[in-house]
């Protein structure tokens, strides 16, 4: 179903304030045009942040997470647009590409190289930031929820909980991220090896398309609806609303956090790990964080520690941990029960005792300089490639590595099943990041150290290609320079990032927006842009 036409409902006007837009002939025009095309009254005073109002540097930065791109020297949009409503939205993109302005759209800020609130590609630009629209509508008896782009995980979470205490949804670890471009990307979380991914559970959504349409699964087509799912945001239009289905969930799971330093044996600990990740019992997910930190005499050493969510009570936990990894040493007094939405909070890294509303609050607890890669490994990393690792890691001043488990689910579901491609053969995925926070001063150096040991690391990943995962963008694996994209800079992400299913998320963008309107710096690019980059065989 098509779930707008605007001939069919009168017009209600802005309230146009000359102070706020006679000094700034984008914002005019623009507000002027969305008077035009909105449904609803869009209160001009408090939908947008323009840069000579005091309060748009604190929106700005409200829920941006990486502070590299809100140094004054990184680009900043016109103004900020906050859609009130889903009318709004479509108002947004009609005016934008009526007017010709360049549009990025920020759901939660998380995007790791700033996509959604910086554009190097092209100036002006506007950013349309969805805060605002975080609308959550759970149906235990149908076991789904209709949740709106602006809500955070968290509040998914606790909405969820506040109607049944054995409903989930298996999406990020990060209660802060911002669900609307969190599932573009796939979703990953603590449950992902008996669920999937949040993407896996997508039943339906409600997207703006490049015509200001409103479209469900049934009028946007089951290619649209496919590209959506993992195909990464920003590139086949805005979303709006995901229907995501419910998972159960025991009224008692476990978690447990053990730390491992070098000294330890966390090396050889590691090398086990590895053999049996991926294999555990699918109701059993143990990641492994990875840090430097201080010994008790004082000098620096790896510390590992396995962070886990086991589906199930602490006796059951104990009888799998001592018949598949009994090397952790894993007891009784390591492990403690708990509801699943203390598990969000445990997981999510509060205190204990926090209580749940928390994760009403929205608000990120990772702010940082930070640059981050990620790769993904099918054979287990030697031991002496190991100890060559914490050598590097021993240099950097806050590195930090993630590394999640494969396995279960995500081995039974095909890589085309939805453009996320990432699935059988792989133990585990890493997740490397270097944090600081002297701001620019010592940028240079930390950047360097990051692509020197991702280039360590090219022997024990995966290869042909070197997978990604576009949740994590990373700009050095090759960016869209301008608007006219040639398959040659494409492909390079994107097969890393979509393998097979690039040539497919391309047909797609083709077909929905054919002249690159929803466009960043490694958006979707349709044929006619690939074809001026001369591309063979992409029929």
């Amino acid at each position: 179903m098509v779930y707008s036409n605007f001939a069919m409902f009168p017009l209600l006007f802005i309230l146009l304030s000359a102070s706020v837009t006679a000094s700034d002939p984008i914002l005019e025009k623009f507000s002027q045009c969305v008077s035009l095309n909105s449904e609803i009254l869009i209160p001009v005073s408090t939908a947008f942040y323009t840069p000579n109002t005091t309060s748009f540097s604190a929106f700005l930065q409200s829920s941006a997470q990486n502070l590299r791109y809100l140094v004054p020297s990184a680009p900043k949009p016109e103004f900020i647009f906050t859609p009130m409503h889903d009318t709004h939205v479509q108002a947004a993109v009609i005016c934008s590409k009526q007017l010709s302005i360049h549009m990025r759209v920020r759901s939660g800020g998380h995007d790791y190289e700033g996509l959604s609130y910086v554009s190097e590609m092209e100036k002006p630009f506007i950013m349309v930031d969805l805060a605002r629209l975080r609308g959550i509508k759970v149906d235990i008896d149908d076991n789904s929820a209709w949740v709106q782009a602006g809500a955070t995980v968290g509040e998914v979470y606790y909405r969820i909980y506040e109607k049944s205490k054995t409903h989930g949804f298996p999406a990020g670890l990060c209660t802060s991220l911002g669900i609307g471009g969190h599932i573009t990307g796939g979703a990953y979380g603590s449950m992902m090896r008996k669920y999937g991914l949040g993407a896996d559970n997508v039943m339906d959504a409600r997207i703006v398309d490049v015509h200001g349409r409103i479209l469900d699964r049934e009028s946007m087509g089951e290619d649209l609806f496919w590209a959506i799912r993992g195909g990464g945001g920003a590139s086949f239009g805005i979303i709006l609303w995901w229907k995501i289905r419910l998972v159960p969930v025991p009224s008692t799971v476990t978690v447990f956090t053990v730390g491992r330093a070098l000294e330890q044996g966390a090396t050889k600990l590691l090398y086990r790990w590895q053999q049996v990740a991926d294999k555990l019992h699918e109701d059993l997910f143990i990641r492994v964080i990875i840090s430097v930190k201080a010994n008790e005499k004082g000098n620096k050493t790896v510390s590992a520690a396995f962070n886990s969510l086991f589906l199930g009570g602490v006796d059951r936990l104990l009888q799998i941990m001592g018949e598949s990894f009994p090397e952790l040493g894993l007891t009784m007094k390591d492990c403690t029960e708990m509801s699943w939405i203390r598990s969000v909070l445990y997981i999510g890294g509060y205190p204990s005792g926090t209580p749940p509303e928390v994760l009403l609050q929205g608000k990120s607890t990772f702010k940082n300089y930070f640059k981050a890669k990620s790769d993904f490994v099918k054979e287990p990393i030697p031991e002496n490639a190991l100890e060559g690792l914490w050598t590097r890691l021993l240099e950097e001043e806050s590195p930090l590595m993630i590394w999640n488990p494969y396995g279960g689910m995500m081995s039974k579901i095909s890589e085309s099943e939805i453009p996320f491609p990432h699935r059988k053969g792989n133990i585990f995925k890493i997740q490397l990041l270097t944090t600081w926070q002297d701001g620019e001063k010592n940028t240079k150096n930390h950047m360097e150290w990051i692509r020197r040991l991702y280039c360590y690391m090219t022997p024990y990943v995966s290869m042909f290609p070197r997978a990604a995962y576009v949740n994590y963008r990373d700009l050095d694996l090759g960016i869209n320079k301008n608007s006219n994209t040639s398959f040659i800079q494409a492909s390079v992400w994107g097969a890393k990032y979509f393998k097979g299913n690039f040539n497919r998320l391309v047909h797609v963008k083709t077909k929905v927006d054919p002249d690159n309107f929803f466009r960043h710096e490694q958006s979707i690019p349709p044929m006619p842009q690939l074809i001026k980059g001369s591309v063979h065989g992409l029929e």
